[in-house]
């Protein structure tokens, strides 16, 4: 009870002071020089701090009637309109560069905030750097991993169906193998297929991972996944490009259309009809021609072209946002495009063709896998019109002779 009164009493004190000081100004006369006193010293705590607004006597509404309103900086705007930044941001908007002190050949779009509008294919219309995101999120994404998801069911059921296709061979010694790869050939293809399947192997975490990977692995590690990869797409991607131009250079010759090529076509390569029946070809049939021209050398040069540029190894491109952009839709489509005509042609050349893998191998195949696959190839090895011992050097394993019919 007695802390009650204590603080009742303390509560009246302090509101009896202020009302008390109150009533002594408002009863001190007119001509008290004390008053003016205390309001000029009261009047600059009642200024400190806080935000000043603007007059709005100050301020012309129809300043935007001005012919040269759109041209007036924000300085000279701000004359008339104080704060109105509006008509810059509005070009700043629609793509409109500014000035920069930064020279053009260090900066070409230093003054460019928002690029221009532009519809790219399968966007709206609309500024670039957000046509560029709805093509890759809308498009090269979706129907990308759908495409995987589909080549990779048609195998599994191809080969539940029809299982590895051919006949197994017994091994030819000596003069009964016929050399189909060269060391030189075989270097060139196994340091292609290094190359792509790094690429490939970065380039789908890169692309997908966030969807099958990060929930799994946590955004640390995949973070550090995604950085390493990164440098290994950024750095196997010249030895692809290398590689890929001495595989053309060595396999264009026996990839060139002959007329046996269109009765394959018409055939199917054997899997139409009844059965599996191999239609005769030359040392690649139209499907292995179509894989090397469709598959490999044309989308292998765009990709590798769009790679270059977006590692900027090309003097005059990808100095700018939309290089970068446009590269990015070319190099993601084909190689994915790339990616999935190349399961085909891995699933066939392991296991969906029996002795396949072994002549990539080892560089032979034996007489009765050649007739059997490549029979007009077999005919012109066998006629002595295509050496059967194409090595500088041949091994002691298989030596040259003569052609003996099978």
């Amino acid at each position: 009870m007695k802390h009650i009164m204590w603080s009742l009493a303390l509560a009246g004190s302090m509101a009896w002071v202020p009302a008390h000081a109150q009533t002594a100004t408002s009863a001190a006369p007119a001509g008290d020089a004390t008053a003016p006193a205390a309001t000029a010293q009261a009047a600059p705590a009642a200024a400190v701090g806080g935000i000043k607004s603007q007059n709005i006597f100050e301020i012309s509404p129809d300043a935007s009637a001005d012919p040269k309103y759109a041209g007036q900086t924000n300085g000279e705007r701000a004359q008339v309109q104080p704060g109105n930044n509006a008509p810059m941001w509005r070009q700043v908007g629609q793509g409109v560069t500014g000035f920069s002190s930064l020279p053009v050949s260090q900066a070409p779009e230093a003054g460019n905030l928002i690029q221009p509008f532009v519809q790219y294919p399968g966007s709206r219309y609309t500024n670039a750097g957000d046509a560029w995101r709805q093509v890759r999120n809308n498009w090269i994404i979706p129907y990308g991993a759908a495409l995987f998801a589909i080549v990779l069911l048609a195998l599994g059921i191809f080969y539940f169906t029809k299982g590895s296709l051919g006949h197994a061979h017994p091994d030819g010694v000596g003069p009964r193998r016929i050399e189909r790869f060269t060391p030189f050939e075989r270097a060139a293809h196994w340091s292609n297929a290094f190359a792509f399947i790094a690429l490939a192997v970065s380039g789908i975490v890169m692309a997908f991972g966030k969807f099958f990977l990060l929930p799994i692995m946590g955004a640390t590690l995949f973070g550090w996944l995604s950085y390493a990869l990164k440098n290994v797409h950024n750095f196997v991607g010249p030895l692809f490009a290398v590689s890929l131009l001495v595989i053309i250079i060595t396999f264009v010759k026996d990839n060139i259309a002959s007329r046996a090529d269109f009765v394959w076509l018409a055939k199917g390569g054997g899997m139409l009809g009844k059965g599996h029946h191999q239609v005769p070809s030359h040392r690649f049939n139209a499907g292995e021609k179509g894989l090397f021209w469709w598959g490999i050398t044309i989308p292998g040069i765009f990709v590798v072209a769009s790679g270059l540029v977006l590692d900027k190894l090309i003097p005059g491109f990808g100095d700018v946002r939309s290089d970068m952009q446009i590269a990015h839709m070319i190099h993601a489509t084909l190689a994915i495009w790339m990616m999935a005509l190349l399961c085909g042609h891995i699933y066939m050349g392991t296991v969906g063709m029996k002795g396949a893998y072994k002549a990539m191998r080892t560089g032979y195949v034996s007489e009765g896998w050649a007739k059997e696959h490549h029979e007009l190839w077999y005919n012109d090895v066998q006629a002595g019109k295509i050496p059967r011992q194409r090595s500088a050097t041949p091994s002691e394993e298989a030596p040259a002779a003569k052609p003996v019919q099978a």
